[in-house]
């Protein structure tokens, strides 16, 4: 191409935060990085934290698959800036969860980062053991989520605490009461039983999407707690829907409407 040539697509400059503990993370950003990679034009710079928030200046988008990954609070503020000003940000599995374990009573849900968990609109904070659920549409007529048959999906099913339910624009949901054991907060026997599995959480000029879905873990991945785990999972990346909902939602991130 001659220096006179306009391009066909601008350059577009995206950012994967993808750590954590608990889970095959290289497994996800290496999924991830291929589904980015499905748009040429995309160029992608990857981290293991949110503490690169120079990376954003020149970020169109930005996608996390994380887990107990603590933000400080410079970049919090920096995050909710960055999608107050227009940005976007594809936020995957377990970016809203903060773990302490082991403890007596099981696995702790601190509100260690309230602002951060503003900003996506939810904080984990447990989920029953791993089994085969339910996903429906919530506005059937969106269209990430358009076209979407409800579909059966073996995952964690998060159980999640919202600052402001109203907030969010509910996707995709599931239904569920029950024990959540192994964790400290176990009790979901009464209350609302829908749960969010996708949302949007507008805010300012921008937007964050969420997808709970996308559990996986490997043999390795429970180091220290285990040297080896018996079972490799791989939840909800087994299925077509999910990889559907990722190629959406990553055109949502690029600026697509439709």
């Amino acid at each position: 191409m001659s220096t006179t040539e306009s391009p066909a697509i601008e350059r577009a400059g995206a950012c994967l935060v993808a750590g954590g503990k608990y889970h095959d993370i290289d497994f996800a950003r290496r999924e991830l990085l291929r589904l980015l990679a499905e748009h040429p034009h995309v160029r992608t710079q990857v981290s293991a934290t949110f503490e690169d928030t120079a990376a954003l200046d020149g970020c169109r988008f930005l996608v996390s698959y994380t887990c107990d990954v603590r933000p400080s609070e410079r970049a919090q503020r920096a995050l909710r800036s960055w999608v107050e000003g227009g940005g976007r940000w594809l936020a995957l599995h377990g970016t809203n969860s903060a773990l302490d374990l082991p403890r007596p009573d099981g696995v702790e849900s601190p509100r260690c980062f309230p602002a951060f968990a503003e900003t996506l609109g939810s904080q984990f904070i447990a989920h029953p053991p791993i089994a085969p659920y339910r996903v429906e549409p919530a506005e059937p007529d969106h269209w990430l989520v358009a076209g979407i048959d409800p579909f059966t999906t073996d995952d964690e099913l998060y159980l999640m605490e919202h600052a402001d339910r109203d907030a969010l624009q509910p996707l995709l949901c599931t239904r569920w009461r029950g024990e959540a054991a192994g964790f400290a907060e176990s009790d979901w026997t009464s209350g609302p039983g829908e749960h969010l599995v996708q949302y949007l959480r507008p805010l300012g000029d921008g937007a964050v999407l969420y997808n709970t879905l996308g559990h996986c873990r490997g043999h390795w991945d429970m180091f220290p707690l285990r040297d080896y785990y018996p079972k490799v999972e791989r939840c909800s990346w087994n299925l077509g829907e999910y990889y559907e909902l990722l190629r959406r939602a990553i055109r949502w991130g690029l600026g697509a409407a439709s």
